[in-house]
């Protein structure tokens, strides 16, 4: 478990905008890191703030992610004074490759032995992102005690109903550079982001870096319902955040809430316009927003 004084008081030197890689290793030097076990090797976690009495939260990245992917969002959530910890899930980023299993479902093992290890036996409230939040809702599950409040976005396996195919490139091929570049701001703007303008240079090397690290090709548990199915028996407080324009869901808008609503303590549903699957980068002021209303809802509710 990181030492007090082995977590920096990071906003003093914030950067004022996440617009550079620069800026992305500014806010990474500003972390404490902590590994825990993840098969042969190590997962890792990042660290900003100290701990209070509110729960520690957790962030949990998409497919093909790294704890880049919450990059603009960590300065509003780390203001609030509250502890965030935003790994790097087995088999993306930094992490080792889990030892069994390419899906989700190999993950909330290996995630509630780490933050068992670095907060004990306390609750904490759970962010999760496509890939992310699908593991973080078959994490709530699996351990009904240890989440108090999830957040999902762009959550897969809501439902069974089949969508069209994407039209997304092969990038491996192409020499690193402009060729591939292209490439991959086309795939962004087919899958991640909504509008033409978000896909900048950042963007694009981000996704580009994450996806050279990313071991975990599986996807075969997003084309079912069982994140729809699971939601009935969960014990934690549940809400979401989408972006409207979000290409998994934009043409069936109506399956997201119908099965949040499943869960007997779903709270909100914020659908955020003109945003893209990848919400949390593309308006993060505006799903921050919506993110700090939605843990806050908590303060004031019993149940």
């Amino acid at each position: 478990m990181p030492r007090d004084n082995d977590i920096a008081q990071p906003l003093p030197n914030w950067p004022a905008a996440v617009t550079t890689l620069a800026d992305v290793a500014a806010i990474d030097a500003l972390a404490a890191r902590a590994k825990t076990p993840c098969g042969e090797g190590d997962m890792v976690w990042r660290i900003w703030g100290l701990p209070d009495a509110r729960p520690p939260l957790l962030l949990l990245h998409g497919g093909s992610g790294s704890w880049t992917h919450w990059v603009r969002n960590l300065a509003a959530l780390v203001a609030t004074g509250r502890q965030v910890f935003v790994p790097d899930l087995p088999g993306f980023g930094e992490s080792a490759t889990p030892p069994s299993g390419g899906d989700a479902d190999a993950l909330p093992p290996i995630l509630e032995t780490g933050i068992a290890r670095l907060v004990g036996d306390r609750p904490i409230d759970v962010v999760g992102f496509s890939f992310g939040a699908l593991t973080g809702g078959l994490w709530a599950a699996d351990h009904p005690d240890r989440i108090s409040h999830l957040v999902l976005s762009g959550a897969p396996s809501l439902s069974t109903q089949t969508l069209p195919a994407l039209d997304l490139r092969p990038w491996t091929s192409a020499p690193a550079g402009p060729e591939r570049d292209a490439i991959h701001r086309h795939n962004l703007l087919a899958l991640m982001l909504a509008r033409e303008d978000s896909v900048d240079a950042l963007a694009i090397a981000l996704h580009g870096a994450n996806l050279l690290c990313d071991r975990m090709r599986s996807r075969r548990i997003s084309r079912t319902d069982i994140l729809r199915q699971k939601l009935p028996a969960y014990r934690c407080a549940l809400s979401g955040i989408w972006g409207a324009e979000d290409i998994l869901y934009r043409h069936r808008r109506p399956v997201v809430g119908e099965a949040l609503a499943r869960a007997p303590r779903f709270r909100s549903l914020a659908m955020i316009p003109g945003a893209g699957h990848w919400v949390a980068y593309e308006a993060h002021a505006e799903f921050d927003r919506a993110l700090l209303r939605a843990l806050d809802d908590d303060r004031d509710r019993t149940d």
